[in-house]
């Protein structure tokens, strides 16, 4: 039975590490296939769909206020008509809800003078620290800029302004006008970003400086600080490698980058390789639980089946097929056994050998079959009358033998004669066979220190005493 189990659990062994191996191998395909997926396709393609609603969502504004820093009738106005301020309010406040921005301003450069789309609001001065940011763009070279400020006239909320400058036909500044937008608007955008598609989505200019990112999301301030990224940032504003990856904290990241030019900024599109292949380890993780329960299941199965079928093969191997009772190997086991612990305790033990009379006459009148019916009724027989500790067996053919337990000859004698008369007086033997069925039965006591050989000689002499007495009674030898 140890190595029916050892069998059972080897195979259950080796068909576990098959289906774990394969699970292995596959898991790792399907990590390396997202990783290439995600570098090949999944990263570019997102980068060009986020750069598209970047375009709608940023890059527009500024493709409005160029329009506005270039028309007529804004320069007409700055030219001659300054004094008529509801004009230009007007003007703004249209560009304003027409393209549903935030504000839309314009600053004067001969009269200081600041517009909205709700007024007049104030006179830049040099000496304003608010106005800074028209000075400083003034002595600029460059037309337009896009800076991230508060202004006291809206509100406590950060505003990124898109500013251009507005020139004359003699290429002289004679004002600057532009858009602002929301950060909180920019931050739900670069929010839908990272929720929409798994990606970390910030602005960077040529300096490495973040000019942009979403609240509580990027941690740098200036990315050529990073490790990583300070051998990476001369590549980057290179525009020479669209991919790059690095690790921060034994976490795998993707990055790659597109230059915008009405920006001047590089949108960066940062992918955790971990977000992406979570499911892939979820998946790993799972069959691995399915196929560890599948394999235990079998095992349990092959358990079950091999017990059963072990019970069975002993069952055969140790009881007659035919009666039911121990059969000869058995007894012999049990005989030994209850021999040894005869010497340790010093208990009785008694010997009843005994055959079916005239057993061949009732095959030869009735048939084998009526006498495969005596023989399953004479072992019932045994099995009502003979006690559960005593040990029964069927030697063979039509003998039957008896090792009754803490038994004396005089107990043992009483037994047989008691067995005698329950199946000469049983109704469903004579019905079986169409007469009476009696048997000759030896008994004899187990001595001391005596082999076997002599004890089975001695109650085989006392059935043989028995046949000769007449049959269908019990004889004793002491």
């Amino acid at each position: 039975m140890r190595f029916n189990y050892r069998i059972v659990f080897i195979i259950t062994g080796l068909l576990f590490t098959l289906s774990t191996s394969l699970t292995l191998i596959n898991y790792i395909d399907s990590m390396d296939t997202t990783r290439k997926q995600l570098k090949t396709a999944s990263l570019p393609l997102t980068l060009d769909n986020i750069y598209t609603q970047i375009q709608k969502q940023i890059i527009e504004p500024n493709l409005i206020a160029s329009v506005m820093s270039n028309d007529t009738f804004m320069k007409d106005w700055l030219a001659h008509e300054e004094s008529d301020a509801d004009q230009i309010t007007q003007y703004l406040k249209s560009i304003k809800d027409k393209y549903q921005m935030f504000t839309v301003f314009l600053v004067s450069e001969e009269s200081k003078n600041y517009y909205s789309n709700e007024g007049l609001l104030e006179k830049v001065s040099p000496d304003n620290k608010n106005n800074a940011w028209y000075f400083n763009f003034k002595s600029k070279p460059k037309e337009s800029e896009i800076n991230i400020d508060h202004n006291e006239f809206m509100g406590q909320s950060l505003i990124m302004f898109i500013n251009h400058k507005i020139y004359d036909e003699n290429n002289n500044m004679i004002g600057a006008t532009g858009v602002g937008l929301k950060t909180s608007y920019i931050n739900d955008m670069l929010k839908y970003f990272r929720e929409r598609y798994s990606f970390n989505v910030f602005f960077v200019n040529k300096q490495g400086e973040v000019f942009i990112a979403e609240q509580g999301i990027n941690k740098l301030e200036r990315i050529n600080l990073h490790p990583e990224f300070k051998v990476l940032m001369s590549d980057m504003v290179k525009d020479e490698k669209p991919l790059f990856e690095y690790e921060e904290s034994g976490e795998s990241y993707l990055l790659t980058k597109k230059y915008v030019e009405e920006l001047d900024l590089f949108l960066i599109v940062e992918a955790k390789v971990d977000n992406f292949t979570q499911s892939v380890k979820e998946a790993f993780y799972f069959n691995i639980i399915v196929y560890l329960f599948i394999t235990l299941l079998i095992t349990l199965i092959v358990l079950f089946y091999v017990r059963n079928i072990h019970a069975t093969l002993m069952a055969l191997a140790s009881n007659d097929s035919l009666t039911d009772l121990p059969n000869r190997r058995t007894f012999f086991s049990r005989f030994k056994r209850l021999i040894s612990l005869k010497q340790r305790n010093k208990q009785k033990l008694s010997l009843v050998f005994f055959d079916i009379d005239d057993f061949k006459q009732v095959n030869d009148a009735q048939g084998h079959d009526v006498g495969d019916k005596v023989l399953i009724e004479i072992a019932s027989i045994l099995k009502t009358t003979i006690r559960h500790t005593d040990v029964v067996a069927r030697w063979g053919g039509e003998e039957f033998i008896i090792l009754l337990v803490d038994s004396t000859l005089e107990d043992a004698q009483k037994t047989a004669e008691q067995l005698r008369k329950n199946i000469e007086n049983s109704a469903t033997l004579i019905e079986h066979a169409k007469q009476k069925v009696t048997v000759s039965l030896g008994v004899t006591e187990v001595r001391e220190s005596e082999d076997t050989d002599s004890l089975f000689k001695r109650v085989d002499n006392a059935l043989y005493q028995a046949k000769k007495d007449g049959k269908n009674c019990v004889s004793i030898i002491d």
